[in-house]
């Protein structure tokens, strides 16, 4: 009954083993071929996510560098502002390391 090159499916809780058993046997498949589709599936839905947000973070980006400059120029007391504000950080953070 042991297949050479079956998986080694080693379940610490039993009752884990018996549920994935179940519902591979209701699926028709073995308990190797059901564990490895779902772990595809899982793998592909990630993967899936991932596109979507790198999508909808491109469409972001390629608003903003679509923008008229003037609409995203911000004013000359912002980046005075800014430019004060990385001066401090950088203070801090040679503080730190001295």
């Amino acid at each position: 009954m042991s297949d050479p090159k079956a998986m080694n499916l080693r379940f610490p809780d039993p009752a884990q083993r018996a549920a994935i058993a179940a519902a591979a046997k209701q699926a028709g498949v073995s308990m190797q071929e059901y564990i490895l589709s779902a772990a595809y599936d899982r793998a592909t839905a990630v993967e899936q996510r991932f596109l979507e947000g790198f999508k909808a973070s491109m469409a972001r980006s390629g608003a903003a560098f679509a923008a008229e400059p003037s609409s995203i120029d911000v004013g000359a007391e912002q980046r005075v502002s800014e430019q004060e504000a990385l001066r401090e950080l950088q203070r801090q953070e040679q503080g730190r390391a001295a």
